[in-house]
């Protein structure tokens, strides 16, 4: 058994980035995730989620579902939510019945997390679902807006603001409130803060 590390993980991802290799790094993370200690820095979870993104990466959709599914199984933490990203490779697959099942399993428990719901939101506008895109990101900016909004959140916030914004002007929707928080929210401040 081997304790993974963030720096593990960011090696072999600088490593992709570099080469292009995402095949053989999608492969060590593999192996990294089968023999990771439940003491790793690292959840297993987070571990097959990032071989996952290689495998995308690679265009191996197939391969990329499967190692979502895997973080699935396992149950652990991920930053994203692994069946967000299963969701995202089975629409590559085409396989949509499959891929909005994924998405309704979210929805009914609620997406924990801004990272989540900023995926799901772009996923979907990728793929045309603008309708459904403009919904998850006007859900997740309700959800989220009101929760211990730190600088960091308030980025997201702002990420998904932006990211509803132009799924709203290419759906030829009216502006609402949430298009005015754009105009009274600065980058990196507190919205409640000066």
């Amino acid at each position: 058994m081997a304790r993974v590390t963030t720096a593990d993980l960011d090696r072999l991802e600088f490593h992709a980035v570099q080469s292009g290799d995402h095949v053989d790094v999608a492969l060590e993370l593999l192996g990294l995730a089968n023999t990771a200690d439940s003491d790793s820095e690292i959840s297993r979870a987070e571990i097959f989620v990032r071989a996952g993104e290689q495998w995308e990466m690679a265009q191996e959709f197939e391969r990329a579902s499967a190692a979502y599914q895997r973080a699935i199984d396992d149950g652990g933490t991920t930053i994203i939510d692994a069946r967000a990203l299963h969701a995202g490779a089975l629409l590559e697959l085409d396989m949509i019945d499959s891929a909005y099942a994924q998405l309704e399993r979210v929805r009914a428990e609620g997406p924990r997390n801004l990272p989540t719901v900023i995926h799901i939101a772009e996923t979907l506008q990728a793929h045309g679902d603008l309708s459904g895109a403009h919904t998850w990101a006007t859900r997740g900016i309700e959800r989220f807006r009101h929760q211990g909004v730190t600088a960091y959140v308030h980025d997201l916030l702002l990420e998904l603001l932006r990211a509803r914004f132009r799924i709203r002007v290419d759906l030829g929707l009216e502006e609402d409130g949430f298009d005015r928080l754009l105009d009274e929210w600065k980058p990196s401040s507190h919205p409640d803060g000066p």
